[in-house]
């Protein structure tokens, strides 16, 4: 698909709303229609094997390989990825994960993951990639000179960033870290859905490959499951030969959702940074809270790396209770009546999840292990931000401290 090569004028705003809007796929419409079919037809003999021969993007050839619908999608992404040629479409975040280290990882090969990874990448490493014969070692996001040394000692093939980190929200010196690895002839890869393109260029920050789970701010309502996957030529092109061999593809339905979602993502983004920070400072000022994880918040863990790289944030952080029961952070959520409690996050309804990290990391300390603190993470949507604050108030008010 097209290149984002960083030097189009067009600001991020009219980048996103532009971007994928071929007329041959368009037509007289703003928006590419659905197209579906699994057979594609061909005009001639000649015709078919020119294309079954021929290795381009866009081309019709079976309903695998996808039509307008998603070839839109994918070039919508990548024009708002700076640094990328090429975009894949996944039909989870999850198998975005699995297809981006199928892509790179062979048996034999070391992994290095960071520990506070999303829970089914972690997953990825110790099931399915280890039954492969791929080794792996977790590594704790905020120690880059044992980063540097886990580099020289394990000589890996890959490495796995996600900032900031899932559930507590540790930012890790990401261009530090991916010039140490590539040095080192690993390729680099990033969980990107938290601040996905727009609010950080993981390419030109040093990432060879960078991953975001559309189901999230992409979607934006709550109503698909997709990933998405973009980078340079090189790794693009080893990303879709293996979507292809696995079969991977995204139904034209959930592409043209994913491509409308992605016309308000940045307006959307920008409220819940907004009402997000809003909150965030609320809550560092109320007795039942311990410590505020939210790197958008001035004087938080992270901030100052957020404030470095990042160009926007989102409306999901954590927050960690003093109180002196472990399971408190149930029945917060429990008294909470604006929040619905579930997972996935990015969808214009505000969620809450209680957390409990230091179940899923293997070199660090969660902010929640000293004392088993409880923990709870938000996800801000579009209500008025006023109206959340009263909720969190009267919820926390229910709490024994």
């Amino acid at each position: 698909m097209s290149t984002s090569d960083g030097k189009d004028p067009l600001r991020p705003g009219t980048r996103i709303t532009h971007a994928g809007r071929r007329p041959e796929w368009t037509g007289r419409v703003v928006n590419p229609p659905v197209w579906r079919g699994s057979t594609h037809l061909y005009e001639s003999e000649a015709e078919r094997k020119a294309v079954t021969n021929g290795t381009s993007d866009g081309q019709f050839f079976y309903g695998r390989r996808g039509a307008p619908t998603q070839w839109a999608l994918a070039e919508a992404l990548t024009e708002i990825e700076p640094g990328a040629f090429g975009t894949v479409l996944y039909p989870s975040g999850v198998a975005a994960i699995a297809g981006c280290l199928l892509a790179i990882l062979r048996p034999g090969d070391h992994l290095l993951m960071i520990d506070n990874a999303y829970d089914p990448t972690r997953n990825m490493a110790t099931g399915l990639l280890k039954r492969l014969g791929v080794t792996h070692s977790f590594f704790d996001p905020l120690d880059l000179a044992g980063f540097e040394n886990l580099v020289a000692e394990k000589a890996p093939r890959a490495v796995w960033f996600e900032s900031p980190g899932s559930l507590t929200m540790e930012v890790c010196d990401v261009p530090a870290m991916a010039s140490i690895a590539r040095a080192a002839k690993a390729v680099t890869l990033i969980d990107n859905t938290w601040a996905s393109g727009l609010g950080f260029a993981a390419l030109n920050h040093g990432c060879d490959i960078t991953m975001q789970s559309l189901s999230k701010h992409v979607g934006g309502h709550s109503d698909l499951m997709m990933g998405s996957a973009s980078a340079g030529e090189r790794w693009y092109k080893a990303l879709r030969r293996t979507s292809h061999e696995l079969g991977q593809v995204v139904s034209p339905d959930d592409a043209a959702l994913a491509a409308r979602g992605l016309r308000t993502m940045k307006i959307r983004l920008e409220q819940e940074t907004k009402s997000a920070l809003k909150i965030a400072r609320w809550l560092e000022a109320q007795a039942q809270v311990d410590e505020v994880l939210c790197p958008i918040l001035p004087g938080a863990p992270g901030h100052d790396l957020w404030k470095r790289d990042f160009t926007g944030g989102c409306g999901l952080f954590s927050f960690v209770l003093k109180s002196a029961s472990s399971d408190a952070s149930g029945p917060l959520a429990d008294a909470l009546k604006l929040f619905g409690i579930g997972y996935s996050w990015g969808g214009f309804e505000s969620l809450v999840l209680p957390i409990y990290p230091d179940k899923h990391r293997s070199v660090m300390n969660a902010p929640t292990q000293g004392g088993a603190k409880p923990a709870v993470r938000l996800s801000i949507g579009l209500e008025d931000p006023d109206d959340l604050i009263a909720d969190l108030e009267q919820a926390l008010g229910q709490l024994d401290n």
